[in-house]
């Protein structure tokens, strides 16, 4: 009598920081039948845990998390897994960091605004080993690899790192250098050097324009 193989089910980590978010992508992850969402995860040090523990195939994770940023968290994922595969889910705006996740090592970026109509594509497309995109964001990078136009000339923010992007943003939320130096368990003094490096960076002659800008930046943006 012939045995029959039942294919392993893919496993997938969410990292959300929202937990009507979480609930929501599992739901809908959970109607596809290859699909097993072994784990959710709301902060960084939560989500390497469960990376080491339920060892997913994909993890689904949002740039903006309580006290960090996912950039870091799909390095850190790279290093201690790199057989794991990471897919953004974000509704910062695509071109300001899709080119940043792919750089930190991510495989995929989908907004959260379509991710209803496009995670699950997303999902095997990244799993099959290749690249997500949605389609001006490929058209977008590919203009930048063969001398971009003068109208996708970089923005501003593309010359701060992706901490001093993260500064600035946290500055743009209204929060103070000791909350910053907190959140991202850095020194006070670390975060003032940051400050200035984004002033001089992006043109900022003092610490109320940085913040002027700042906010505009998260207002335009989604921060």
């Amino acid at each position: 009598m012939n045995e029959v193989t039942t294919k392993p089910k893919i496993k997938i980590l969410i990292v959300d920081d929202h937990p009507i978010v979480r609930e929501g992508l599992a739901a809908r992850l959970g109607r596809e039948p290859d699909l097993d969402v072994c784990g959710e995860a709301e902060d960084v040090a939560d989500a390497l845990e469960k990376v080491k523990n339920c060892q997913p195939d994909l993890v689904i994770i949002d740039l903006s998390l309580k006290s960090s940023q996912g950039l870091d968290l799909i390095k850190r994922i790279n290093a201690s897994s790199p057989s794991t595969r990471t897919l953004v889910s974000s509704m910062f705006d695509e071109s300001l960091y899709a080119e940043r996740a792919l750089r930190a090592g991510a495989q995929g970026y989908v907004n959260k605004q379509e991710m209803s109509e496009k995670i699950v594509d997303a999902i095997r497309q990244v799993l099959d080993g290749k690249i997500y995109l949605s389609s001006p964001m490929t058209e977008r990078l590919l203009q930048r690899a063969v001398g971009a136009p003068p109208e996708l000339s970089k923005s501003t923010t593309d010359i701060l790192s992706d901490r001093e992007l993260e500064i600035f943003r946290f500055i743009g939320q209204g929060k103070t250098t000791r909350q910053i130096a907190g959140d991202l368990h850095l020194s006070i003094k670390t975060i003032e050097t940051h400050r200035e490096n984004i002033k001089s960076k992006l043109n900022i002659g003092n610490a109320a324009e940085l913040s002027r800008e700042a906010v505009r930046w998260v207002m335009e943006n989604g921060g």
